[in-house]
């Protein structure tokens, strides 16, 4: 009969941590090891303790070593284990006067070097003790067999006994001591990714301004790719429209003697590019309006509430202009929020308040219509939410039913 999984698993657990498995050899190797690099340690220690007069040169010795000592540790961690401890990057070579004085002022300096003056002493003296255990149990396991094997004139009383108990013992020692070893090994690992790697929360910090910077970079990549498509949308194809609807209107009034038919097919293009030139003119607007970049962002907003269907009360109160992505990210704001309140609210009345207090832009825009408005209606609200949160902002959106309803925005000028 097959044995069942779980007992497979159960002998392929037992093959696999068995003395003589991979798994013993590698923790054997790994805690041996640990030997050769913990001596300059356990000499500086020794010299601490033995000779105090000289322990200060010692301990400058060990420190000018900690570099080697730091590259042989990685090397052991990755050859052995395939345990990679990331390599601190200096700014200046560490044997430069200036690398020297980074490597002082670093906290990393210091934890490798209580790596290497406490846990490689101990890790050394945990490797010899693993030596002695496999060599002790090898000896006495095999005690029983070398006794058998001696002539019987030289086996003396209870000889048995003695060796027996020897023996139990040297192969309890062998069973044990890869136990040893992979709890060393276990804990020598952890210790050197927490000493000799980077700090993780000053990494977790490096990265998050790496990304934010990056972050940043983009969101200024698309704010200039759309003032470029907004150029080539007015100096190009919006240019040549009103070209056509002049040459239309020129050729209508200049030939007067056309047909009925051709005339109205006339009036129909000129009317076509016409209509084409209004819905030019709004997507230029929305992708980035020339007047915010020129003017800023005061007469953009009074741009939109000019053309609004509603009447709408407008503040700008800005000491200084923000940054173009800010300065984009707010016109979006109020030029969405003023189209779901035309469309959604049936208001009567719009307010717009744009104030920039210290390196917060604190944007409200209020109607009196109907509220009610769900961000997850597909009312342009979700559309918002996420253009403000790209530059680290907020939202806050007051609609009860019934009205009125307020959408208050806070973006950093800071970015």
């Amino acid at each position: 009969m097959a044995p069942s999984g779980a007992l497979r698993r159960t002998y392929t657990w037992i093959a696999g941590h068995t003395p003589w498995s991979a798994w013993a050899r590698r923790n054997t190797v790994f805690t041996v090891a640990a030997i050769p690099p913990a001596l300059p340690a356990t000499a500086a220690l020794t010299a601490f303790f033995v000779t105090p007069g000289r322990a200060p040169t010692g301990l400058l010795i060990l420190l000018a070593l900690q570099p080697l000592l730091t590259r042989l540790q990685r090397s052991r961690l990755w050859s052995v284990s395939a345990v990679e401890v990331p390599e601190l990057r200096r700014e200046a070579p560490w044997w430069s006067p200036r690398g020297w004085l980074e490597r002082l002022r670093a906290e990393s300096t210091w934890r490798q070097y209580g790596y290497h003056l406490l846990v490689s002493p101990l890790a050394g003296l945990g490797g010899g003790l693993v030596v002695l255990g496999w060599a002790g149990g090898l000896a006495g396991a095999g005690v029983f067999a070398w006794s058998w094997m001696r002539p019987v004139d030289e086996r003396g009383a209870g000889w048995i006994d003695d060796e027996v108990l020897l023996t139990v013992a040297g192969v309890l020692l062998v069973l044990l001591t890869p136990w040893l070893a992979a709890g060393l090994a276990r804990l020598d690992t952890a210790l050197a990714r927490t000493l000799l790697g980077p700090n993780r929360a000053r990494e977790l910090e490096r990265r998050v301004e790496d990304l934010a910077e990056s972050r940043a970079g983009v969101l200024d990549a698309a704010d200039l790719e759309r003032r470029r498509i907004e150029r080539d949308l007015h100096d190009g194809a919006q240019q040549r429209l009103v070209s056509l609807a002049m040459n239309l209107g020129i050729a209508r009034a200049t030939l007067p003697d056309l047909p009925p038919e051709a005339k109205a097919v006339i009036d129909e293009a000129r009317r076509e590019a016409k209509e084409a030139i209004e819905e030019l003119n709004s997507l230029v607007r929305g992708l980035h309006p020339a007047v915010l970049e020129d003017r800023g962002l005061d007469a953009a907003l009074s741009g939109i509430a000019a053309r609004a269907p509603l009447p709408v009360e407008l503040t700008v109160e800005l000491a200084e202009r923000p940054g173009p992505t800010i300065e984009a990210v707010a016109y979006f704001v109020v030029s969405e929020a003023l189209a779901n309140v035309a469309k959604h609210a049936r208001a009567h009345h719009c307010q717009v308040v744009a104030r920039r207090r210290g390196d917060l832009l604190r944007i409200t825009v209020t109607d009196d219509g109907v509220g009610g408005a769900d961000p997850a209606g597909g009312t342009g609200l979700v559309g918002l939410r996420k253009r403000v949160g790209s530059v680290d902002g907020t939202i806050v959106i007051n609609s009860p039913l019934g009205g009125p309803t307020a959408v208050i925005v806070e973006l950093p000028c800071a970015l």
